[in-house]
């Protein structure tokens, strides 16, 4: 082993807590991904995953069309969580999930280009007979 290889070596072994460490921090992150298989999420986070209700012209339109709520989510939630969080918190039962990560629109401000923050979104389908009061009651 010569010199350059030993060097390289001591330092991949400084460098490996670093990266025990990034990866304890991607494990404390809200996502069933960053938990074991088959773990779920305890009440206390699934309470954090729905940001609020999305209301637009297209959400009263899905609502109305295809019994559809639309919510913001926690970016790092995935469909599994945001679908029991919606069973728990308004206590219906949910026929699927679709999530989408909405971009940041492109803003100027004068000279200077800005960009707003972006998104994640969730069309929520309950299941016939199913409904959401958000004043917290369920029908």
């Amino acid at each position: 082993m010569n010199a350059a290889t030993a060097k390289k070596a001591k330092a991949d072994k400084a460098s490996a807590p670093k990266a025990k460490a990034a990866r304890s921090a991607k494990a404390d992150r809200l996502s069933t991904a960053a938990t074991p298989a088959g773990t779920k999420l305890s009440k206390e986070l699934l309470s954090n995953v729905l940001l609020a209700p999305h209301m637009s012209e297209k959400s009263a339109r899905v609502n109305a069309d295809g019994n559809q709520f639309v919510f913001r989510v926690r970016d790092d939630a995935t469909k599994g969580d945001v679908k029991a969080a919606v069973e728990l918190m308004f206590e219906v039962k949910v026929d699927g999930v679709q999530v989408m990560n909405q971009p940041g629109k492109k803003r100027r401000f004068g000279r200077i280009a800005g960009r707003r923050s972006g998104y994640k979104k969730a069309y929520v389908r309950l299941a016939a007979g199913q409904t959401i009061d958000f004043a917290g009651n369920a029908k």
